[in-house]
């Protein structure tokens, strides 16, 4: 035994507690959350139940990605986020079309689609301090887009690309109209706009540097561990991982964002099999994602755990109804394996690679 044993032992208990203080208690709250959450709620919702509604329940669930808009941003003002919501949603437009490109291109095309993106997606979001959710929900929808076009055994795709792209193309129109109908009340049009310069300051700093090199040992990790385990699914480990290092985050908060991440997708996918096998039809299964939504934004800023317990039967709902695959227990286990690995690979890379400040 050494003399360093019982300082050593102490500040494991110091971390455990921290940790277990995190999962039990909710953070401060960092303003209304209520009008952005009504946001996401309603893009996520609307166009799914019109599509049900009007006889298209096939397609209904493919409009949701661009409900992803309207999450970014959500620190700005009204009418500065009207000015920036239009740029969000050509960039998940393009990486939607990008992952249509690389499902047709076969496995490899995808894989590298992944890496390359989630190092490039990194080095922006960090240059222009672009600020929560960060570049995950890039990758997420070019693997999502990959996945749901791929072409399947007789050179058919189970979605045409050109459909989907419309559709990822529309709903995130619908989401822009959702951010600027603020604007029809005076008193916001009458705020003052801060210079695009001022909100997203480009400075290729440490911390965009950090954000760069951690996304990068995320990405060659985890499209590695995808190639042994299952190449379809590398878009998951690496967001996992990325949702841990994406933002500008110390190793500690890192490691615990990786535990909150592990602890929610677990509990959400229980919750996904509880809902997943209910007899639903297409336009509720809409209003429940929209639900699911809105509880996202109103709690992530203050329970990660508790956002991820809605964040994990939302997206596998997506992914099940998107790609034909319904409700399954063996996708639940692989989501939360390949969570478990890329949350994992995030809290290594973040430990890894000190955050330093500009």
């Amino acid at each position: 035994m050494t003399s360093g044993d019982p300082n050593l032992r102490a500040r494991a208990r110091a971390e455990a507690a921290h940790v277990a203080r995190s999962l039990t208690t909710f953070g401060p709250s960092r303003g209304r959350r209520w009008p952005l959450a009504v946001q996401a709620g309603l893009a996520m919702a609307v166009p799914i139940v019109v599509l049900a509604a009007s006889g298209r329940s096939d397609i209904a669930l493919l409009a949701a990605t661009g409900a992803f808009t309207v999450i970014y941003g959500g620190w700005l003002r009204p009418r500065e986020r009207a000015r920036f919501a239009p740029l969000v949603a050509l960039a998940l437009t393009a990486c939607a079309a990008g992952g249509t490109l690389a499902g047709a291109g076969g496995t490899i095309a995808v894989l590298g689609g992944v890496l390359v993106l989630t190092v490039v997606s990194a080095a922006i979001a960090g240059w222009v301090s672009l600020g929560p959710p960060g570049p995950v929900f890039f990758v997420l929808v070019f693997g999502l887009s990959a996945q749901v076009t791929s072409v399947h055994a007789g050179g058919q795709r189970a979605v045409d690309p050109w459909l989907y792209l419309a559709l990822v193309a529309a709903s995130s129109v619908f989401a822009c109209l959702l951010v600027v109908a603020p604007l029809a009340l005076p008193r916001y049009r009458r705020e003052p706009v801060r210079p695009r310069r001022a909100l997203f300051p480009r400075r290729w700093g440490a911390v965009a540097r950090t954000l760069t090199v951690r996304a990068a040992i995320v990405a060659v990790v985890g499209v590695g561990a995808a190639v042994a385990v299952d190449p379809e699914r590398s878009y998951w480990i690496v967001c996992a991982g990325l949702a841990v290092v994406g933002l500008p985050v110390g190793r500690r908060d890192a490691a615990v964002r990786g535990i909150h991440r592990t602890v929610g997708t677990v509990v959400g996918a229980a919750a996904y099999l509880a809902l997943a096998f209910l007899p639903v039809p297409v336009w509720a299964l809409g209003l429940v994602l929209g639900g699911l939504q809105f509880a996202i934004e109103l709690v992530v800023v203050r329970h990660y755990a508790l956002a991820l317990v809605f964040i994990t039967p939302l997206v596998l709902l997506i992914i099940g109804a998107a790609t034909g695959d319904g409700a399954s227990l063996p996708l639940a286990l692989e989501r939360v394996v390949d969570t478990l690995v890329g949350a994992a690979v995030g809290t290594i890379a973040a430990l890894a690679v000190r955050l330093r400040a500009d």
